[in-house]
């Protein structure tokens, strides 16, 4: 097991505490969001530390792992939509102005975050990358449901909007000036086709067929209908992938420790 240290930090965009577990001491680092309503133990209690040990124990990434408020917004079905939607928000809020400084001081760099994660981990990746390239390298994410229309049925406002790749991707106007750093960054999504994927197949492919249409340089990629919305496939994936965003870092200016 990889070194790991655990942060415990009041937030107060969500006025709560607010847990980080962080593996490995240097390294391009990694912002990991944990599947729905799971926390920052989530990776390590289904063995994912463990499989990307060798990349943590080579320095070559720093893992910080979040937890979530998904019970109070994505999960919350029958509470009111305006409340959760500004839950949400808040955690963005949190991510971005909370989390991010606390990251650059511990992995004693300024080299931006990549986002990832699986399943909802990787709706939140998205969200936060997408809405911010400034302030992330990249994302990489696994079987994620881009679309909040999926979690608040037709109910949308502004907040939710923004919170909804699926939904605001497709509107990017085709001179933002996001295009562009976009395309100097790393955005990799992956699905496969097999069990409980319907909604990672069906909004990975409206992202793909987004950024298609505004000449953004993304890998969208529908593996097997054998590949399931599951943790094994997941650490394949990630097995896959993270040789191409390591090369990416390389170029970048990180090397190996």
């Amino acid at each position: 097991m990889p070194s790991r240290q655990d942060i415990t930090h009041f937030s107060q965009h969500l006025w709560r505490n607010m847990n980080v577990r962080i593996y490995g001491g240097a390294g391009w680092p990694l912002l990991v969001f944990p599947t729905q309503d799971a926390m920052c133990d989530n990776y390590e209690n289904f063995g994912m530390i463990d499989e990307l040990a060798e990349y943590i124990d080579k320095g070559q990434f720093q893992l910080f792992c979040v937890d979530t408020v998904d019970w109070e917004s994505w999960s919350d079905m029958y509470g009111d939509k305006v409340l959760r939607a500004e839950r949400q928000e808040n955690y963005y809020r949190y991510i971005v102005d909370e989390l991010l400084p606390l990251i650059h001081e511990h992995n004693q760099s300024d080299r931006r975050p990549f986002t990832t994660g699986c399943s909802m981990g990787a709706t939140h990746a998205a969200i936060m990358f997408l809405r911010r390239p400034d302030l992330f390298e990249g994302v990489i994410g696994f079987s994620g449901c881009y679309d909040a229309h999926y979690f608040f049925g037709a109910w949308m406002n502004n907040t939710l909007y923004d919170n909804s790749p699926a939904t605001f991707m497709p509107n990017l106007p085709a001179d933002h000036p996001y295009i562009r750093l976009f395309n100097q960054r790393v955005i990799i999504f992956c699905v496969g086709q097999g069990a409980w994927e319907d909604e990672g197949i069906r909004t990975t492919r409206v992202l793909d067929e987004a950024f298609r249409a505004k000449g953004i340089a993304a890998w969208c990629d529908f593996w097997g209908y054998d590949v399931n919305h599951d943790w094994p496939w997941w650490k394949k994936m990630y097995q896959y992938f993270l040789p191409h965003v390591l090369n990416h870092c390389r170029n970048h200016g990180l090397e190996d420790e």
